[in-house]
Order: C-alpha cells, then structure tokens, then sequence
C-alpha cells in the first residue's frame, strides 16, 4: 500500500497540490488523469521520491517495492539491452553484483564464503537464478528482438529504447509500478499486450496516459487532479466521464426528483457493473463498482473545448478518386499503386505500420508535397479542413490570437467582428485577455486548439486530420471525439488513439508498398481480421 498524507507542492505562487491525501491499494489500477498542466508527472515524480514535496509524506508498506519507467532514454546508454532490464530490480542487481565481486577476489576468505552463502540465499529468494531468461521473455514478449539482447542500449532506435526501458519498469513483478505515458511509440500489438499483461497484475499500479482506450482496459479506479487536489473514483475512465457527465446534467435539472436522480444514477452503475464482467479486470472491478454508493459521483469541474463543424453544404457524390497513387522517400517505398474513391458517409481510418506514409499521403492530397507516380482528383463539390501532423508552418508570426484567426475567415462569411472572432476561440477555451496571447508563446495543445478553430471556421464538408490528438488533453480528446462522430461529412483520419479510429471509422485503408488494403469494418475488426491473416500464415 502507498499513502499520500497531507502532501503540498508549489512552484512559487503557483499551488500545483493543496493538503492532498490519498492512498492506493494492492490490485488495483489507478489512472492519473487531469488537465494539462494540472501536475499528473509530477504527481508520479512525488510517488517516486523524484521530487520532494513542501509538506506531507509518502508511506510505502515496509519491504514493498516500487518501479517507474523511465522517460530518460539515455540514462543506459552503456548498458547492454539484457542489463538494463534486470537493473530494475534494484535489489536484485545489487546482490547481484556484491556476490560477483566475492566470487572474482584473489584472497577468498572464510567471511567471503559466509557472505556469499547469504548473498546466494537473497539471489534465490528474489529469483535471480531465472532472472536473465526471465528478462529476455520480457524483451521478447515486448517486441525486441533476441540479435539486440546483447547490444548496448545507444546502438538501438529510439522506438525500441522505450520498450526495453518499459520492461524494465515491469521486471521482477514490483509491488508498486508507475508508468507515465506507457503507450508512447508503442505499436497496437504491443499496447494490447501490455493491456493484458497489467489486466492481469496482481499489484499496485499507477499510470498517466491520454490513451482512452488503454485507461479502459487497466484501470479499476481514476485518480482526478482538479483544482490542486486529486480525488479517487471507482471504475475507469469512460465510467467516470459518462458517470460525472450525468451527475452535471442532474445537477442543471431542478424539475427532476432527488428519488428520480438517485434511480437513474443506481441503474447507470448496474449498466457499467454488468459490463466490468467483461473486461480484464473483471473480479476487482466489478466488485469495486457494486459497492459504489450515489454519493461517490460528483459533476466533473472539468472544462471541455467545443469542437462543432458544421457544413456549408452538403458534399456530391464525387468527392475524391485516387488512382496509383505511389511515393518513396530516399530509394525506400513508402506506398504504391494507391487506388480508391471515397463515397458518401466514409469515415476513413487511413493506417500503415509507417507513420511517414501517412503523413506523406495526407500530404499528397492535401497538394502540399508531390507524388512519385498517379493522381488524385477532388469533387467540385467539397470543401476541406485539414489538420497536419506538423502544423509549424502556421505559426511564424508574432500575431496574437484574434489577428491569427482573422486571416483565416473565409470570403463566405461577411460579418467579422470582435465578438464572432472571440466566439471560435472562447468554443476553444480561450477567454477574455488570453485571445491578445501571441501565438510564439502557445504549448503544442493550444496551436493544435487554434488549429481547430480555424478549420471550424471554413464549414467543410471533408474533414482531413493527421494525427489530431497530438498534443491535446483528454477533454480535448473526447470533446474531439464526440464532434467526429456526430459530423455529418466525410471524414479521413490518421490516429494512435484505438478509440478515436473505433468510435468514428467506418472503413479502414491500409496503405502499403504493394497498393492499398480497403476494408469496409470498423477498427477493431480489421486489428482482428489482421491479426486472424497473421495466425493463419504462421
């Protein structure tokens, strides 16, 4: 068990934690969700002892002990793949290590041979006669392959860094493990295994993600940091924003009876108690939820962005034809003989297993780069919105945010005044003196918000977005979200976010070196149906 008594932290003036107190519980999965900025990292970082707090403690249970991922990938750097790992199991290695150093003396003593007695009596107990072939499945089951156990760590990419430093992280089965943003540059195989290997942990673990989908999966109960305090909901993170969503509507609904309220609330948890039955953490979750009382939903005091596209007109029937489309970027094939046409009421996941590919496409169609070979054709009709993966270029003024927007206002629109400009930048959360806030001095989440209310601004009918949750909050993400789904035009997108494709695709394109796979299901049924392919190769 891990206790948060009475913990206060500042930088400053700025209060990130006010008195906190909170525990956490063997079994179960704590998600740390927040705003950005509200102090999710650096929460983990007091957990961890990384950071100390102006006031209060941290009780750990005496002889637990605690694992965190690390975000430093070139901390390792002379370390084999192999040794990395095992080096988390703090403990182990040190004995470990102490025992070597015994064995290789010249002068090997009758102490020496007492001490090594101990020492190989710690190494058993702790399982470090299997730890190397233990630390190698790891690797394995993680995607690395065996040639690179025996690398050093700064002669492997950045990609595979992350899963050996994950792996680290999960070795030697702690008693309390922190992960901050797990997920990141992990491929949908890996994030899967990784669902089921933490849906199955019988310990303590903490994790930050603004993987909806992964919070979903793991999570038994949501830690909330709002307004320098965090508070702790029982089920995951849907459960909580469906259940804090209600409690918000209930508490704007006068007309409606305490008995009412309190009804709706008890077959709301009934609803979501059924369905933990289902999921990887059936047992704990499932009994954390029946024992859940009214009084434990609380309205979120959340802020989430307005994300509203409406069409200026309806698209026609030709809206895009691509034909052969082919690029290569230095000698390398990043896809080929590319050939679809998109149809009315597409909602379009465009995947590869290379984010350049996607990028390139996007930017193909969108007549920001050219292809090697092929053509695509838009419809008279249609009118595009697009969100770039990099959307640097559109940030190289000083301006400040109503002069930014200004310049993108449509001639359609003839009525530019203070208060419509204010409008779209207040949906984004950009209220009173923020809208005179320079553009040089934005974070990534508040250009992608810009972004958006520049593209609301053109009233589309085909929405193009490459990678949209980048940098964005969950709320952002899920205001996103819900807007996407509720669009009524076409929309093409590219996302890590497993619940973003799910929830809005339709049809799954598959661009690869020998053309294009198109499949009319949504993305859960294409992981499967791929995944059913690989099974049937092997």
């Amino acid at each position: 068990m891990i206790s948060v008594n009475n913990v206060t932290l500042s930088f400053g003036k700025r209060v990130l934690f006010d008195e906190v107190n909170i525990s956490f519980s063997k079994g179960n999965c704590y998600g740390v969700i927040g705003a950005n900025g509200a102090g999710k990292s650096t929460f983990l970082k007091i957990l961890s002892g990384e950071i100390e707090p102006n006031k209060g403690t941290i009780d750990i249970t005496p002889g637990e002990r605690m694992a965190v991922l690390k975000q430093n990938h070139f901390e390792f750097d002379e370390i084999t793949v192999l040794n990395t790992v095992m080096m988390g199991h703090k403990k182990l290695w040190s004995v470990m290590h102490e025992r070597d150093a015994i064995y290789a003396k010249a002068d090997f003593t009758e102490e020496d041979g007492i001490r090594a007695g101990e020492l190989e009596g710690e190494f058993g107990e702790m399982g470090g006669y299997t730890a190397e072939s233990d630390a190698g499945s790891l690797l394995s089951e993680l995607g690395v392959p065996e040639d690179v156990h025996q690398s050093l760590m700064k002669d492997i990419n950045g990609a595979m860094k992350v899963r050996v430093l994950l792996a680290q992280a999960l070795f030697g089965n702690p008693d309390i493990l922190i992960l901050d943003e797990p997920t990141n540059n992990l491929d949908v195989v890996t994030i899967s295994w990784l669902e089921n290997f933490l849906g199955g942990y019988e310990n303590i673990v903490i994790v930050v993600s603004h993987d909806r989908h992964f919070l979903d999966a793991v999570c038994t109960h949501v830690a909330d940091v709002d307004r320098q305090k965090i508070k702790v909901y029982t089920g995951n993170y849907t459960f909580w924003y469906e259940s804090s969503q209600l409690a918000a509507r209930q508490a704007t609904d006068k007309n409606k009876k305490t008995e009412e309220k309190r009804k709706d609330l008890m077959d709301f948890i009934a609803r979501f108690s059924a369905n933990a039955s289902k999921s990887k953490q059936a047992t704990s979750r499932k009994k954390a939820l029946e024992k859940l009382v009214i009084e434990d939903i609380a309205p979120s005091n959340r802020k989430y962005p307005g994300i509203i596209f409406k069409q200026l007109r309806e698209v026609g029937n030709q809206i895009l034809n691509v034909e052969k489309l082919s690029k290569s970027i230095d000698g390398r094939p990043l896809f080929s003989n590319v050939s679809f046409t998109v149809n009315k009421g597409d909602k379009i996941a465009v995947v590869a297993d290379d984010q350049m590919a996607i990028t390139a496409f996007f930017e193909i169609i969108n007549e920001q780069q050219k292809a090697d070979s092929g053509n695509f054709e838009w419809g008279t009709t249609v009118s595009k919105a697009y969100l770039p993966n990099d959307n640097s270029e559109y940030f190289t003024t000083d301006l400040n945010l109503m002069d930014w927007l200004r310049q993108y206002v449509p001639s359609h629109v003839t009525d530019v005044d203070e208060p419509f400009l204010r409008g779209f930048l207040g949906k984004m959360l950009f209220s009173g003196d923020e809208v005179l806030k320079k553009t040089s001095v934005l974070s990534g989440g508040e250009k992608v918000r810009c972004m958006l209310s520049r593209m609301m601004l053109q009233d589309p009918n085909v929405v193009l977005l490459d990678e949209p949750t980048n940098h964005l909050d969950l709320e952002s993400i899920q205001s996103f979200n819900e807007s996407m789904e509720n669009f009524k035009g076409i929309v093409m997108l590219s996302s890590h976010d497993h619940t973003f494709l799910q929830t809005v695709a339709n049809r799954i394109i598959e661009l690869t070196p020998n053309g294009a796979i198109d499949k009319l299901m949504s993305f859960d049924e294409y992981l499967e149906d791929k995944k059913a392919k690989k099974m049937q190769l092997a």
